[in-house]
């Protein structure tokens, strides 16, 4: 994260306890059955709870398992974009950069002179890679939260903070190979009520009761459907995918990476923040999705200010229609095997199934490339991901 974080922050719980906020994000409920052309299940959500007081996480409680069986996971995985096509004969521009591994266009041609070639689809190199985590990341800016407690105003956090939080969330999604979402007006407006009942009352969760300051039916439903933090907006966006204190879920992650996110919703204050990520129509269909990402991932993805890392937290694996349970893990590098540890997760958030496994005695470095194998599961997952630094 830049600038002041999560996990920076103190906040003040009711009843007086501090609890230092490494990570105040409340992990949610389940999703129903798998994406794809099937009808999904129906979402429940989380029961929340008040933060937990401690070094540890102040999270909302676990929802339970959605109910609905959903179709078969159907549609092409996506790229993350291909190379800019060359330009033509007799003045042509250059080809566009190809979205999603498809195929660029070619630019016009000039005066008299023919259309530009077809620009070539195909993987981004580490240099594409970094600029483009440079690019997104440009501008943080939280904006200026217009609201207020004091009159229960939700206010907004305007057009500019709001982009920059879908931009950190769509950034994620290429490094996984995910289609980008959008974000919808509707749950905005119920995401920015959620936030201003998390500010109010300076704690998260996902079931608040009608007693709560500035409660509204609107922000209880940005709250039942969301992901929560005590943070603002565009930071919080890092915090998901690390993911602290939520280890028998990383559910916040898990509902980035998923093939039926979006549209998103995304709300905030100064001090709390709400991103719908629930009942969403995304049909990724990618039959499974890693993080660290297969591919090329940028080193500072993988941690953040305050220490908080994946290293700690864990990788993990997740997938609608492949079982992981019974998963082993190997996890090789420069031809040596790396010692892990695996743990099952509990379902449905997100994805139906997954598992994180943590790294025993060993760091994620740049420069480095490490082989994935998952076994013992109806298909086997391999794949390799290869850090790079981005500074």
């Amino acid at each position: 994260m830049t600038g002041t974080t999560p996990t920076m922050r103190m906040l003040v719980l009711l009843g007086g306890i501090a609890l230092g906020c490494s990570a105040t994000i409340g992990p949610h409920g389940g999703t129903g059955g798998d994406s794809g052309s099937g009808a999904g299940g129906s979402a429940a959500t989380g029961t929340g709870g008040a933060g937990q007081a401690g070094s540890g996480a102040g999270v909302a409680g676990a929802g339970a398992a959605g109910t609905g069986a959903g179709g078969s996971n159907g549609g092409a995985t996506a790229s993350r974009g291909g190379t800019t096509g060359s330009g033509g004969s007799g003045g042509g521009g250059a080809g566009t950069t190809g979205a999603a591994g498809s195929t660029g266009s070619g630019g016009s041609g000039g005066s008299g002179g023919s259309g530009g070639s077809t620009g070539a689809g195909g993987s981004p190199t580490a240099a594409d890679v970094c600029t483009r985590w440079k690019a997104d990341r440009a501008d943080v800016s939280e904006g200026t939260w217009t609201g207020s407690v004091a009159s229960c105003t939700p206010g907004d956090i305007g057009a500019t903070a709001r982009a920059n939080a879908l931009r950190l969330v769509n950034l994620y999604r290429w490094l996984a190979a995910l289609p980008p979402v959008t974000t919808d007006p509707t749950h905005d407006a119920q995401d920015q009520a959620c936030a201003l009942m998390m500010r109010a009352n300076n704690m998260i969760s996902h079931m608040p009761p009608t007693t709560w300051t500035c409660y509204t039916a609107d922000g209880a439903t940005g709250a039942s459907n969301s992901n929560v933090s005590s943070g603002p907006a565009v930071s919080s966006v890092d915090l998901y995918m690390i993911d602290p204190g939520n280890a028998t879920t990383i559910g916040h992650r898990r509902w980035v990476l998923s093939n039926s996110l979006g549209p998103i919703g995304i709300g905030g204050t100064d001090k709390a923040s709400c991103m719908w990520t629930l009942t969403g129509t995304g049909k990724a269909g990618k039959p499974w999705m890693a993080w660290p990402a297969a591919g090329i991932v940028p080193l500072q993805a993988l941690s953040q200010k305050g220490g908080m890392t994946v290293d700690s937290t864990g990788w993990t694996v997740q997938s609608d229609s492949i079982n992981l349970a019974g998963a082993q893990v190997t996890v090789t590098v420069d031809g040596t095997a790396q010692p892990v540890t695996v743990t099952q997760l509990d379902a449905n958030y997100g994805a139906r199934y997954a598992i994180r496994f943590n790294p025993m005695g060993w760091t994620t470095q740049a420069g480095k490339t490490y082989s994935v194998a998952v076994s013992g599961i109806p298909t086997a997952i391999n794949y390799t991901v290869q850090i790079v630094d981005c500074p």
